[in-house]
């Protein structure tokens, strides 16, 4: 008799794991997946967006480009198909936020080192003073891994256009300059398809978090 009810114990026990599991996977099913949004400039601060294309509902995109990195490479949208990447505006003089930015991004960059998928991408926004020679002293001086963040420098008509048109991440300087810019805090979160999928204070370190988190969040996106 005692073999009997051990049998049915052993059985019960059974069968209350297994409607565990199965109650676990019908309530992972149910829920909403997590998706991040995509960021369109009629979305953003008009401040941040130039005036041209803040009416875009839909299909915004990161134009194509091309600037000169830290060590003189020629960097294009190219270099950045197919890939995740977090990108900021900032300049190597800045004795404000940038040193902040800069040091947050390198904590990105740790997370990151052996991710294939995900890279970094910092424009100066005073090309005429971060010369290649400039950004790569920067760059020795701040642990920039070349292979994975790229610190780059151009013509300042372009950076312009990028981070107002492309980023919507920079407010003019409003001295009446055609081309000067006051970068924010920003870090913008870009997805394969060269979409923004978020924006991050550069200068909060529970903003990183976050960004981290929505990394994973986009980069699981592409597996299913």
């Amino acid at each position: 008799m005692g073999n009997f009810f051990g049998k049915f114990k052993f059985f019960g026990i059974v069968l209350l794991f297994l409607s565990a599991i199965i109650v676990y996977l019908f309530y992972n099913a149910l829920q909403p997946k997590t998706t991040l949004p995509v960021y369109q400039p009629s979305m953003v601060n008009p401040e941040l967006v130039d005036s041209t294309v803040h009416h875009v509902r839909k299909y915004h995109t990161i134009a194509d480009f091309s600037l000169t990195n830290q060590n003189g490479k020629t960097i294009t949208q190219a270099d950045y198909e197919d890939k995740i990447y977090v990108a900021d505006f900032f300049f190597t003089t800045c004795p404000t936020i940038c040193p902040i930015m800069t040091k947050n991004m390198a904590g990105i960059q740790e997370e990151i080192k052996e991710d294939e998928d995900i890279l970094l991408l910092s424009h100066s926004v005073t090309p005429q003073i971060d010369s290649v020679a400039q950004l790569k002293r920067y760059a020795l001086e701040k642990g920039v891994l070349d292979e994975k963040w790229n610190l780059v420098t151009g013509d300042k008509k372009q950076i312009y256009e990028l981070a107002r048109k492309s980023y919507l991440a920079v407010k003019t300087d409003g001295d009446g300059g055609p081309f000067d810019m006051i970068h924010t805090e920003n870090f913008i979160l870009v997805d394969k398809e060269r979409r923004i999928r978020g924006f991050y204070d550069g200068t909060d370190p529970e903003e990183m978090d976050k960004l981290l988190n929505d990394l994973k969040i986009l980069k699981d996106s592409y597996l299913e």
